[in-house]
């Protein structure tokens, strides 16, 4: 099982807890999925005033891991205040850290995202970082102290599904031992069965699952599509060929006049 920060976890699925329609709803998602660690917004609670509380209360309940995030910052500094006060909040020292730098996209910031992680690191965080599928920028995220990376798929909430596979083979293939989770853009369990056949460790995802009409059996759905994948890449799967290949053999085949 995969290991983030020294820590092993029981499942492949991060689960996302924004836009579930109740409470309920979220913590039955979280149960079927199996998870072990969710992710909080905290400045999306936190705008919520009381609520904010009640919200964060819950979470603690579900008895899962807590990875906060810094979703809805645009620059470094909004990223890195929202950081400490997460682990003020959350007692922990995980982050996902999102900077990001277009509106419509929700694209990283990557100089921005490089920046505030060097200074996460520095002040003791263990930082998952929001990146797109690019290998230098994974590169400086590892130099600046990452030991997660967290590519992107598609843009956030898009459901688009991988958009570039090319990159994310060959990013696995370039950090062979570095936990690679990836992160925004899933739409579908065979969305995720397809990114675990690449050799990636994890999942996160969130609309998929919050927005299905049953978000429950969605969840259900994606941790076993997520399972399916890692073992078929363990399995060793066959590589596509140019023409067709007789499944019976044709040698020793009797021969009729």
């Amino acid at each position: 099982m995969p290991q983030f920060y020294g820590i092993e976890v029981s499942s492949r699925l991060l689960l996302g807890t924004a836009r579930y329609p109740s409470p309920a709803v979220l913590a039955e998602a979280v149960r079927r999925s199996g998870t072990d660690i969710v992710t909080v917004s905290l400045r999306r609670e936190t705008a919520g005033g009381r609520a904010g509380g009640a919200f964060f209360e819950l979470i603690r309940e579900l008895g899962v891991r807590v990875l906060p995030n810094t979703a809805g910052c645009h620059s470094v500094a909004e990223a890195v205040v929202t950081a400490k006060m997460a682990r003020e909040v959350f007692a922990g020292n995980w982050i996902k850290l999102e900077v990001i730098g277009h509106h419509d996209t929700l694209q990283p910031d990557v100089f921005g995202l490089v920046e505030a992680a060097r200074i996460l690191v520095g002040e003791g965080f263990a930082v998952f970082p929001y990146t797109t599928d690019d290998l230098v920028v994974a590169e400086r995220l590892l130099e600046a102290g990452c030991q997660v990376l967290m590519p992107w798929c598609a843009p956030i909430g898009s459901a688009m599904g991988p958009q570039n596979i090319p990159a994310l083979r060959a990013m696995r293939a370039h950090f062979p031992d570095v936990p690679l989770i990836v992160d925004a853009g899933i739409g579908r369990p065979s969305h995720a069965a397809a990114v675990m056949e690449l050799g990636y460790d994890a999942v996160l995802l969130n609309t998929a699952v919050a927005g299905a009409v049953d978000p429950a059996s969605m969840a259900a759905a994606f941790a076993a599509a997520i399972e399916a994948g890692n073992a078929a890449h363990h399995a060793g799967m066959l590589e596509p060929r140019d023409m067709a290949v007789p499944s019976t053999p044709v040698i020793g085949k009797a021969v009729f006049s």
